[in-house]
């Protein structure tokens, strides 16, 4: 349990990482502060001298107490670590480690230490995790962001970043308003392939699976749309199941076991499109509880090509990601900003580009022509 002073101490503190009180702006007063977090003056005094001792708060005589400029290049340098912080929103499952260490590989070889964070998806997470990176001055940070179809409720703390001189890339998505340099996927397109490769094939019915808190899912499923469209098929309303992260081991397959219920034999869908392989795999046990053969009765196709594309009887078509490449590509751009950032030389200082990689379908055994 944390203490009063605790509390109020990381409420000051947070403020100055989220851009609140900005460098040699006065904080709030004593009696200000008191009356905010309903404790006692004492315990005011100790939370605030404590920051001042720890030096993010410094004080002037007859004038009050002020936030202190952290954000010097002088004194941020000669205390480099050569540490870059990667956040990504998993760091053990599913494609996750691939990227991982692929960036850290490279970072390794450059010197750099490497300060790995898991936000699981969650923006308190996140919050947390920037605070830390923000309070122990790191080089740069390479992050993959967490619920990137919302709008980003921590976003001040990256404009923090930017205002320290912290280089920062995204990868797999970005947060829109920021417009960072990132490295993605054409996901839009990679749900076009997907599913125009079912319609060439003569499916019509087909089910899509999106995960859209995430903008990798509402792309995905934009493209599903759109090749659709393409192809003048109609779209049923009821083909479209959408999810959140926290959903993703229940909703999905309640969903497809209801539909192929209320299906019956005479209108059964031929296909789906899964939001990645993760999912097709979890779509694929219901189907076996069902009796349906892939791709026999029913087509699949999954999205990353990860290790799960190929460790089932049946062998997953999906659109590959680059996963290690993106990973290590990160790393070298992030170690070229730091370096651009810390030289004093203007011909040394690098314009770095956004990388957006192209899908590519890999056809394997989950789907085929209907009725071949």
């Amino acid at each position: 349990m944390k203490t009063k002073y605790g509390i109020v101490k990381q409420a000051i503190k947070s403020r100055i990482l989220d851009g609140t009180y900005l460098p040699h702006q006065k904080i709030s007063s004593e009696n200000e502060l008191m009356k905010e977090f309903e404790v006692s003056r004492h315990t005011i005094r100790i939370a605030v001298g404590e920051l001042v001792n720890e030096g993010w708060l410094y004080r002037e005589q007859g004038s009050g107490t002020f936030c202190a400029d952290r954000s010097e290049r002088e004194t941020r340098n000669q205390k480099s670590k050569k540490n870059i912080a990667i956040i990504t929103t998993y760091i053990s499952d599913y494609i996750f480690p691939s990227i991982i260490r692929g960036a850290e590989s490279y970072l390794s070889e450059q010197g750099f230490q490497v300060s790995l964070y898991s936000t699981n998806n969650n923006s308190e997470n996140e919050k947390r995790i920037l605070e830390d990176i923000l309070s122990q001055n790191v080089d740069g940070a390479i992050i993959e962001p967490t619920r990137s179809a919302y709008s980003n409720p921590n976003i001040n703390y990256y404009f923090n970043l930017e205002r320290m001189d912290i280089p920062y890339i995204m990868i797999n998505a970005f947060y829109d308003e920021l417009e960072p340099l990132c490295l993605i996927m054409d996901d839009e397109k990679g749900g076009f392939i997907q599913t125009e490769h079912l319609i060439k094939s003569g499916h019509t019915d087909i089910i899509g699976f999106f995960k859209t808190d995430d903008i990798q899912g509402t792309k995905r499923m934009k493209g599903y749309i759109k090749a659709h469209r393409r192809h003048n098929i109609p779209i049923n309303p009821k083909n479209i199941i959408t999810y959140f992260s926290e959903e993703k081991n229940e909703k999905p397959a309640t969903a497809l076991d209801e539909l192929l219920s209320a299906s019956g034999q005479e209108r059964m869908p031929t296909a789906i499109v899964c939001y990645n392989d993760e999912l097709a795999m979890i779509l694929l046990e219901v189907l076996r509880r069902k009796k349906l053969k892939v791709p026999d009765d029913i087509s699949l196709v999954g999205y990353d090509d990860s290790f799960l594309a190929q460790v089932s009887e049946v062998k997953l078509t999906t659109v590959a990601h680059p996963k290690n490449i993106m990973g290590e590509t990160a790393g070298k751009m992030i170690v070229d900003l730091v370096n651009s950032q810390q030289s004093s030389n203007k011909r040394d200082q690098q314009k770095a580009a956004s990388i957006i990689y192209e899908p590519k379908l890999i056809i394997r055994q989950s789907t085929m022509p209907i009725n071949s």
